[in-house]
């Protein structure tokens, strides 16, 4: 019997976080995704609750082995990136309290392990993961990007056995 390895992919927003993850046997197959969309009538801190209540959540009923988080990138301005900046601190605190060894990768590295172009669009890297996970419908974009980040790792390590941190 050939264990099995989950995978939870992050794509971090303050008003739309997507999550996805996958399981690999070594076949790679997708388990469940979604998006948290806390309300943009939320304050910064309420919408920070949400996602890591949301993200904790989804830890605890999919029990993951590795948790991926797109990493910060340069946005157009700095209120946008720190405000990013908060939104990733929300995840990757679900996934350090939950004891998950957590990595980061860039978009461009993402987009690169998917499509072999780190410029490559949403569209794109979207197309990349229906047809690796062979899926019917098109999920949205933050999903379809958590789903990529996922991929991203799992291609880029070759199902690792990780075990869990107990820090």
């Amino acid at each position: 019997m050939t264990a099995e390895h989950r995978i939870l992919g992050i794509d971090p927003g303050s008003h739309a976080t997507g999550w996805g993850v996958v399981s690999v046997t070594p076949m790679v197959r997708r388990i469940a995704s979604g998006v948290v969309r806390p309300g943009r009538e939320l304050a910064l801190p309420g919408r920070l609750l949400l996602i890591h209540e949301a993200l904790t959540a989804v830890i605890a009923e999919h029990a993951p082995d590795v948790m991926v988080v797109e990493s910060l990138f340069n946005a157009r301005n700095a209120r946008s990136s720190l405000v990013l900046g908060h939104a990733r601190g929300a995840a990757l605190l679900a996934g350090a309290r939950a004891g998950l060894q957590v990595c980061e990768y860039s978009p461009g590295e993402i987009k690169k392990a998917l499509t072999g172009n780190g410029q490559a669009g949403k569209e794109q890297v979207r197309f990349m993961v229906m047809r690796l996970l062979t899926l019917r419908q098109a999920p949205g974009l933050d999903e379809s990007d958590a789903l990529a980040i996922a991929l991203a790792h799992q291609g880029r390590t070759r199902v690792p056995r990780v075990s869990r941190s107990h820090a």
